[in-house]
């Protein structure tokens, strides 16, 4: 089955919600990708899984637990955790902001 085209205004749409840049350039080339996925997943689709058991991992790996406690050798005091920061303000670290205003 083939997928159906995506329009222009659909990649624009899917490039501001992923805050992609979108130039008309960039919009044919994504759009592009995107049918070609599509394809590929309508070929999986496809597929007859009927006689393949389901599973979510083929590792063999296991989740390995263990007892939720604090080991408090390894704890360190406020004064030792700030002691290599280049700033501190009242007992915490003091870092430049990472938001624009804008």
């Amino acid at each position: 089955m083939k997928t159906p085209k995506l329009s222009l205004d659909q990649v624009k749409h899917l490039a501001k919600l992923a805050n992609l840049p979108s130039n008309e350039v960039l919009l044919k080339q994504l759009q592009s990708q995107l049918e070609s996925t599509f394809d590929y997943i309508n070929k999986i689709q496809s597929l007859n899984t009927e006689k393949i058991p389901e599973t979510s991992q083929v590792t063999g790996a296991s989740n390995v637990f263990r007892e939720d406690k604090v080991d408090t050798s390894r704890i360190l005091t406020q004064k030792q955790a700030l002691s290599g920061a280049k700033n501190t303000y009242k007992g915490y670290f003091k870092v430049s902001a990472i938001f624009d205003n804008e």
